[in-house]
Formats: structure tokens, C-alpha cells, sequence
């Protein structure tokens, strides 16, 4: 079937399933289904405990973005 065969719906419907299939492709999760390591998990509590913060201008000041 070619496109020009296609009413306008079927035209809309192709190219919103498209789009919806290549944004969950883009937005998807690449970790998801992985496990944390044991250390990681640790490193993820400890920092959880932790009361000690910094704000995000300091954030970007640390990696330079500013």
C-alpha cells in the first residue's frame, strides 16, 4: 500500500503510531530491569541518611556548567 492510497485518517493514525513508538523508544528507561550492585546500594543509603546537602547553584559551580 502507498501513502497517496491512504485516506487522511489512516494517514494520522500511521504517523501518530510512529511518533508514540519512537518517543517510548527516546523517553524509555535503559536501566530498567537491571539490578544495583551491592556497593551501590550502600552508597544509595548512605546518601539517603545523610543530612548533609548542597544546592544546586553549587551543583553547577562543582561541574563547571556555569
Amino acid at each position: 500500500m502507498k501513502v497517496a492510497d491512504l485516506t487522511v485518517e489512516e494517514l494520522r493514525t500511521l504517523i501518530k503510531n510512529t511518533l508514540h513508538e519512537e518517543l517510548q523508544g527516546l523517553l524509555a528507561d535503559p536501566d530498567t530491569g537491571l539490578e544495583l550492585r551491592p556497593d551501590i546500594e550502600a552508597r544509595l543509603a548512605a546518601s539517603l541518611k545523610s543530612t548533609e546537602r548542597i544546592s544546586f547553584d553549587e551543583v553547577q559551580r562543582r561541574l563547571n556548567l556555569r
